[in-house]
């Protein structure tokens, strides 16, 4: 009997451990089962990615679609010097795994040089590393001035005074070397509108702008506008070019030069009005110096009687030298006076 209830105990611990034994492995199966799926995927395709590499991942709370999937993509492309640690570790960083994956594979059959670091510097940096690579391959057109300019059209004058409206287009593509830190679209159209300007502001006149519009954008494009920024210009374009204010005349030539005829009156007119107001100073001035000189003769004249009593006190003068010098004029102002009234007295012709 005792035998007999040590053989039972026996047995109810061998269906318990069994029981046991089989709920672990269960468990442990079903666990597993959720990584066979990426793992048969990773491994089909030649992708290097361990059952281990898998749970760890899970562990670090990271996506394993994204990286699975990415790494497959890289492996197809035949880049194969990506490991799965450098896709999580870009992953963790908050980083977009699938958009360098498609940016390094779009490079690579483009030829581009891009590799994996600088892919991820780029992503963190906020730039959109795929779309600038798309940039890279397909050329970019970007209007000057930009949609959120103030006018559609820049506003230029040339020497001879007349005002010029001109649109351009820059053809762009990304600068990969200069993407970090590299200035964005908004310098690239600053840049494109001030050499135009400038260059309508350094033409002769109007005609030879309008003649040759090539010439202003291909001095905009010798300018190095694209140093520093994310992009490398490859042409300058105007798109229009008019005159400012004529857009609804038929020739334009003869309002011009109606309006520089009114212009060149007007100005004639200031300069004639310039030249009177100078002679009516200068004749001003004349007079006042006529005046002038009437007050120094004045003075002059003055200084003769102080002259003579110095003459007296020093005895230089006697009292019959005075007296005689009365008569003598005394007989001048009479004979002034006869000759006078003889011009009254003849009849006017």
């Amino acid at each position: 009997m005792q035998v007999y209830s040590q053989l039972l105990g026996a047995i109810s611990y061998t269906v318990v451990f069994g029981i046991v034994a089989g709920i672990v492995l269960l468990v442990l199966g079903l666990f597993l089962l959720q990584f066979f799926g990426m793992w048969l995927q990773a491994y089909m395709s030649g992708a290097e990615i361990r059952i281990t590499d898998l749970i760890g991942m899970r562990l670090r709370k990271v996506h394993l679609a994204t990286i699975v999937h990415s790494k497959i993509q890289m492996v197809k492309a035949g880049i194969h010097d990506m490991s799965t640690s450098d896709l999580e570790s870009h992953f963790l960083a908050g980083g977009r795994v699938p958009f360098v994956c498609g940016a390094i594979i779009r490079a690579n059959r483009a030829t581009i040089e891009l590799d994996w670091r600088t892919a991820c510097a780029i992503d963190l940096a906020g730039r959109d590393i795929l779309d600038a690579v798309n940039t890279s391959v397909n050329p970019k057109v970007i209007d000057c001035p930009g949609a959120g300019s103030a006018t559609d059209r820049l506003d230029a004058v040339a020497k001879d005074g007349i005002r010029l409206l001109a649109k351009a287009r820059v053809t762009v593509r990304t600068n990969i070397r200069q993407l970090i830190g590299g200035a964005t679209e908004e310098t690239v159209v600053a840049r494109v509108g001030q050499a135009i300007v400038s260059a309508i502001g350094s033409a002769d006149t109007y005609k030879d702008v309008l003649e040759n519009p090539d010439g202003i954008a291909r001095r905009a494009l010798a300018s190095g506008l694209d140093a520093g920024t994310a992009f490398e210009i490859l042409s300058v374009d105007i798109a229009d070019i008019s005159v400012a204010g004529v857009s609804q005349e038929a020739n334009v030539g003869a309002k011009l030069q109606a309006e520089q005829a009114e212009a060149d009156k007007r100005r004639f007119q200031a300069e004639a009005e310039k030249r009177a107001a100078m002679a009516r100073a200068l004749e001003a001035e004349m007079r006042a110096r006529v005046e002038e000189n009437k007050a120094k003769v004045v003075e002059a004249e003055a200084q003769v009687p102080l002259a003579m009593a110095e003459a007296f006190r020093a005895g230089n003068l006697g009292i019959l030298d005075y007296y005689r010098m009365k008569n003598i004029v005394a007989d001048t102002a009479m004979r002034d006076s006869i000759s006078d009234a003889g011009k009254d007295d003849q009849p006017s012709a």
